[in-house]
Parts: structure tokens; C-alpha cells; sequence
């Protein structure tokens, strides 16, 4: 073998080597880029699941919070409807009661009593509506009579709007116990809404202290 081919030969042996390791290096490199495109996938693919997942939490919040808004909107009115068949109710209530003028006398006189206990001023003015003004004023020596000794109290002749009870207030108007029907409903109310929300049936009110005590 000559010098010519040695080098041939040499030249090709290199070349094979070349060839194998940019095969190798190809290889690598391949395996490489497939690697980096599946990593870059795969997170592309974990942040649109995120993203899903983000804006499907978000619209069910929404759809919740839209429910839970109806349903309270419902509720509320549901109670104030509640409210207003309660007040009916005793509005009926207070109607029959004052037509037992025997006990409705009564009661009236006990409020006028325990309000004249408990207002420390001397001179006192009674208040009710028309028809029972008409009626105490036929009796007022006897109600009187009932009266602490100390106290000056005077039936007053100008009627106000309440379907029955009395307004007892200083001859100032400064101090006021406020006994009309309307006036214990008032107070009544809050404990009225607050046995609906419990129960949210109008037959568990207790609604009998707005006529005794």
C-alpha cells in the first residue's frame, strides 16, 4: 500500500469518526430539543389547566354568589311579607280586644296607672284616640281616684291617630311613655323579625305580651 491510499484510508477513518460523533451529537441534540418541546408542552398545557380551572372557580363563585343573592332577595321579602301578616294579625287582634270594653277599660287603666308610677313629673297629660277619649272621659273621676295623690293628670281633648292604648307624657312633652298599639308594635317588631328568621313560620310568634304586662 502506498502513501497515497495510507492517507485515503486515514482520511476516511477520520471522517467515519466525524460522521459518528455529529450522529451522536444529532442524536443528542435531538433528544434534547424533544425534551424541551414536551417540558414546554407540558407547561403550556398546566397553565391553560390553570387557567380553566381559575375562570371555572370564578364563574361558579359567580354563579353561587348570584344564587345566594336571589335566594336572600327571596328571603327578605319573604320575611317582610311575614312581618306584615303578623302586624295584620295583631292589628285583628287589638280590633277584638277593644270591643271587650270591660277588659279594654281595664288595661287602659292599668297603663295609665303604671305610666303615672313611672314618670317622676308632677303634672301629667293623657292621650288616646276619639272613641276611647269619649269613653274615659265619662269615667275620668273614677280613674282618677286610681291615681297617686301627688300627680296632676289631665285627659286630653285633642284625639291622636292609634288604633287603641294611651300616650302618657310631662306636661313638657319632654318624657314620654308611649303605650299606644302602635307604639308596642314598634317595640314588639324587633323581636317579631327575629322569631321569623328562626322559624320562618308565622305560627311560632309570641305575640301575646303586646296586650298584657
Amino acid at each position: 500500500m502506498n502513501q497515497v491510499q495510507e492517507l485515503e484510508q486515514a482520511i476516511l477513518a477520520r471522517a467515519e469518526r466525524l460522521a459518528g460523533e455529529y450522529r451522536e451529537r444529532a442524536s443528542r441534540s435531538r433528544d434534547n430539543i424533544l425534551r424541551e418541546a414536551a417540558e414546554r408542552l407540558r407547561m403550556r398545557e398546566s397553565r391553560e389547566e390553570s387557567i380553566a380551572k381559575t375562570l371555572a372557580e370564578r364563574t361558579f363563585r359567580q354563579h353561587v354568589q348570584a344564587s345566594e343573592l336571589k335566594m336572600q332577595t327571596h328571603l327578605d321579602r319573604m320575611r317582610w311579607n311575614l312581618v306584615q301578616d303578623v302586624e295584620r294579625a295583631l292589628a285583628g287582634r287589638m280590633r277584638t280586644f277593644g270591643d271587650d270594653l270591660q277588659r279594654y277599660d281595664a288595661w287602659l287603666d292599668s297603663l295609665i296607672v303604671r305610666a303615672a308610677n313611672l314618670i317622676e313629673e308632677k303634672s301629667l297629660i293623657v292621650s288616646a284616640n276619639a272613641r276611647d277619649l269619649q269613653r274615659m272621659t265619662e269615667r275620668w273621676d273614677a280613674i282618677l281616684e286610681t291615681l297617686p295623690e301627688h300627680k296632676t293628670v289631665t285627659l286630653s281633648k285633642e284625639p291622636i291617630e292609634t288604633l287603641g292604648g294611651v300616650l302618657v307624657a310631662s306636661r313638657d312633652r319632654r318624657i314620654r311613655v308611649d303605650n299606644t298599639y302602635e307604639g308596642r308594635l314598634e317595640r314588639l317588631r324587633p323581636a317579631v323579625q327575629q322569631v321569623i328568621l328562626e322559624r320562618l313560620l308565622p305560627s311560632g310568634f309570641d305575640t301575646g305580651n303586646l296586650f298584657s304586662g
